[in-house]
Parts: structure tokens; C-alpha cells; sequence
């Protein structure tokens, strides 16, 4: 039996055994809670898988009356088991999400840096609120890069993220993140900051560090308030409703000194030399963002900025031979929808109109352009939704393209 089975079925069993000690919330989607007898702990488990049926076109010589090579497939796009809770006070929160389907898995190659295992653990923290709105967490977690991709892929507007993420985010890594809080007195102004320091080399890493550390800096102003429970700016849609204008700008900075693996510097193959040595260079990525809700309106806008050091995004050897690349360049997304329901409470069972305009430039050519358009079915929330969208690839140097996508959202 593979360890991640028994992972599995160990979890599984825990908590069929703590059974009497659950207690289920009254609304589908909130997951199963346990705690102890004393209330020195708690346990929340939950559950989710996105099935995906996706169909993609070319556009030959850019001609939407030229439509042909369809290519399609299903697919488990995410599959997760989620465990949270605190132990001893509510001041000390934990996580772990457990990545269960193949897409989720072979994010990145099984290489001799993760030990030659399953790419399994997404999540994996403690969180201890130290000091009024101070917080310390250690682990491994999403950096605070773009909103986006902060946005967990449960609440995501569309049915994925946008061309500007994939290509320019940074993504989950392991160390520290300090985060604080503070309200003006007098005001509903809040400002928010989140300082992270990494080892750079993105999750389930087993070698240690090679010659840098990553550094993420994100401050976030909230000038009418927070959102609801302090989290619905980073829910997609307008599930709340409310009365008066919310809005979140945010900036953030991240700076990884030694990056080693293409892409993002994160996700992609590890890169070296002909004699096996890391080759690598500093990379730094700036993004600006922002979200914004008022009745059934919301928006959420994206820019994007990665360059390294030298201002080339790719790796030499000793002999001058290309044996990486990063994504470099900038990217801007944009994105809105609109509850088409009558106004209710909490918008459960609407229907929702999106749009998105994306736009990358690359330092290296191939830019792109993409369009587009929505419907959401919310039959309760973001725990279980149809999702259906359809875009349009504008690429230099390249045919168009045309891309379908449906996708159902169960979330336990």
C-alpha cells in the first residue's frame, strides 16, 4: 500500500472514530467540526473536487470562420482534502489541504529536490495570533503575492485563473510570514501588511536552500472597511450583498535572490549546467491589484511586472549556452460580474454574468491577448456551482485560438 493511501485512510479513520464528538453545521459546504471536550482544540474537515470538461480550437490565420483541430478532454481538474482548526486558543490556528488528483500532484516535476516523491502537500502551517492584529505563521503557504492567486481555487470568479497568473505568479513556498492589522480610530480606514521570508524554491522541498532567500512584501488599504469577516475580498462574485461600496487596493513586492527553476521561478524544472550545478539569478515581481463590491457588482483588476536582475530572462552556463528561461515581462487582468437575481440576503441560487480582458507582454515575444465571457450557477455558494466560459486567444506569431470550458464545483 502506497504511504499516501495510508495517508489517506488513516485520515479517514480518524474521523469516522471521532464521530461522537463531531458537530455538522446546518449549511451544506461547511464541512464537519470537531472539538475537543475542554475546547483545548479544534478540528474542521472538509473536502472538494472541480470536474472539467474543456474543448480548445485553433483559429487558422487568425479567421473566426476557420475553426478547426478540436482538442478536448475531461478531466478531475482539483481534487482536496482540507483539515483546519486551532489548538490550545483560538490564537494558534493550523492548516494542512492534501492534494489528491494527478493535475494537483505533478504540478512540477517529482525530482530529487522534493526526495523523488508525490507533490501531495499544498498546505501545511501554524498561524499564532501573538500580539492584538499581529501573527506569525511558519510552514509552507501561499505567498501574499496578487489577489488572485491568493483567491483559493474553491472561490475562484471563472472557471480558473487568468493568463497573468499562470505566467507571473508566485506561488506556495516554506518559511515565516508576519502579518498585522490596524484600524484608524475614528474611521472605517484599515491597513493590512504581510512580510514573508522563504527559501525560494516553491513546495515539498527536501534539499534546503541554494544560495538565496525570497522575500514577499504585500500592504493593502481598505478606505470604506473591511469586508465582510475580513475574507470575502478575497471570494469571488458578489455573494454578498452590500449596502455600501467596498474596496480593497493592494500592492506587493516579491524579491526571490537565487531563483533556479524556469517560469516563475517556482513551478518549473529545476535548472543547471552541463556538469549538474543550479544556475540561477535574482527575479523580482511586482503586482498591483485591487477588488471592489457594491450590491450585485464586483470587480477585480490585476497588473503584473517580473524582470530579473539583469533585465535578460535567460540562464547561461559556463560556456555561454541558454539552459533556462523565466517568464519575464507584464500582464494585466481585469475581470467583473454581475448577480443577474433579484437582491437577497445571501445571493444563494443566483445566476451570474463575467467578463475578463487579460494581457501579457513578454519580454521574449509570443505576446497575448484574451477575451473572455461567463455564466455562473450558484446553486449554494461557491460549495457547489456550475461554472461555464468561453475564451479567445489573440497571439502574435501564431494562430488563434478558442477555448470552451465547463466545469461543476463540489465542496463538502
Amino acid at each position: 500500500m502506497s504511504k499516501k493511501l495510508t495517508l489517506i485512510l488513516s485520515m479517514v479513520l480518524f474521523v469516522a472514530c471521532s464521530a461522537q464528538a463531531q458537530h455538522v453545521e446546518k449549511k451544506f459546504g461547511k464541512g464537519l467540526n470537531f472539538y475537543g471536550k475542554d475546547s483545548s482544540f479544534h478540528v474542521k474537515f472538509g473536502f472538494r473536487f472541480q470536474s472539467l470538461y474543456q474543448a480548445e480550437w485553433d483559429v487558422t490565420n487568425d479567421e473566426l470562420g476557420n475553426i478547426n483541430s478540436l482538442d478536448d478532454k475531461f478531466l478531475t481538474r482539483r481534487s482536496r482534502l482540507k483539515f483546519n482548526g486551532y489548538a490550545f486558543s483560538p490564537k494558534l490556528k493550523w492548516k494542512l489541504e492534501l492534494a489528491l488528483s494527478n493535475r494537483d500532484i505533478s504540478s512540477g516535476a517529482i525530482t530529487p529536490e522534493q526526495s523523488n516523491a508525490s507533490n501531495i502537500v499544498l498546505d501545511a502551517y501554524a498561524d499564532w495570533n501573538f500580539y492584538k492584529g499581529f501573527s506569525i505563521k511558519m510552514g509552507q503557504f501561499k505567498l501574499p503575492g496578487n489577489i488572485e492567486r491568493v483567491v483559493s481555487s474553491a472561490n475562484l470568479q471563472l472557471v480558473d485563473r487568468s493568463l497573468l497568473n499562470s505566467k507571473f505568479n508566485v506561488d506556495r513556498d516554506m518559511g515565516f510570514q508576519l502579518t498585522g492589522k490596524q484600524k484608524v480610530d475614528g474611521t472605517k480606514l484599515v491597513f493590512k501588511e504581510k512580510v514573508a521570508l522563504t527559501q525560494g524554491l516553491g513546495r515539498n522541498i527536501t534539499s534546503g536552500t541554494t544560495g538565496g532567500y525570497n522575500y514577499t512584501f504585500r500592504g493593502e488599504v481598505y478606505p470604506f472597511g473591511e469586508f465582510k469577516k475580513g475574507k470575502d475580498d478575497y471570494v469571488g462574485s458578489a455573494l454578498v450583498y452590500y449596502e455600501r461600496p467596498r474596496l480593497m487596493l493592494g500592492a506587493a513586492y516579491n524579491i526571490n535572490e537565487n531563483a533556479i527553476r524556469s517560469k516563475q521561478g517556482w513551478g518549473g524544472s529545476f535548472i543547471a549546467d552541463g556538469n549538474g550545478d543550479y544556475v540561477g539569478k535574482q527575479l523580482n515581481t511586482l503586482f498591483l491589484d485591487g477588488a471592489f463590491k457594491y450590491k450585485r457588482l464586483s470587480v477585480m483588476g490585476e497588473f503584473a511586472a517580473a524582470r530579473t536582475s539583469d533585465d535578460d530572462g535567460r540562464l547561461f552556463d559556463a560556456a555561454n549556452n541558454v539552459v533556462g528561461q523565466f517568464n519575464t515581462g507584464t500582464a494585466f487582468n481585469l475581470q467583473a460580474g454581475y448577480m443577474l437575481n433579484k437582491r437577497v440576503s445571501t445571493m444563494t441560487g443566483n445566476l451570474e454574468l463575467v467578463g475578463r480582458y487579460t494581457t501579457v507582454d513578454y519580454y521574449q515575444n509570443n505576446d497575448e491577448d484574451q477575451f473572455t465571457i461567463g455564466v455562473n450557477r450558484f446553486v449554494s455558494g461557491h460549495q457547489l456551482k456550475i461554472q461555464a466560459d468561453m475564451t479567445y486567444r489573440a497571439i502574435d506569431g501564431k494562430d488563434d485560438g478558442l477555448m470552451f470550458r465547463l466545469q461543476t464545483d463540489v465542496h463538502f
